[in-house]
Order: structure tokens, then sequence, then C-alpha cells
């Protein structure tokens, strides 16, 4: 069963847990989840494309 947090985490400390190959693994030091570090540069660039449109509505 998933469970939803209440709210989202950004990720806003992370650290490298494992690196294999090509692919490199970080961990949210804030929620602890952990994903590939490509995921989270793409998510840091949503979240930047997102703060940018707002910006531009104004």
């Amino acid at each position: 069963m998933l469970k939803m947090m209440a709210t989202i985490c950004k990720h806003p400390k992370v650290r490298i847990v494992s690196r294999h190959d090509d692919s490199e693994y970080v961990e949210c030091l804030e929620c602890g989840e952990i994903f590939d570090s490509d995921e989270f540069r793409d998510m840091e660039i949503e979240e930047t494309a997102k703060t940018e449109g707002l910006a531009d509505d104004s």
C-alpha cells in the first residue's frame, strides 16, 4: 500500500548513496526517498520552469 505524504518534499538536501556504472543514486536527507540523480535533475528543471512560468504571468 502506498502512503501519500501530507506535503510534497522538494528534496532540498540530498547525498550520494551509490554509484553504479553510469548511474548515481541520491537520498533525500529530509524524507529519505532514494532516486537516480538524473531524475533529481529533471525535478529541478521542472520546478524552475514552473517558477519562471509564474513570474511571466505577472
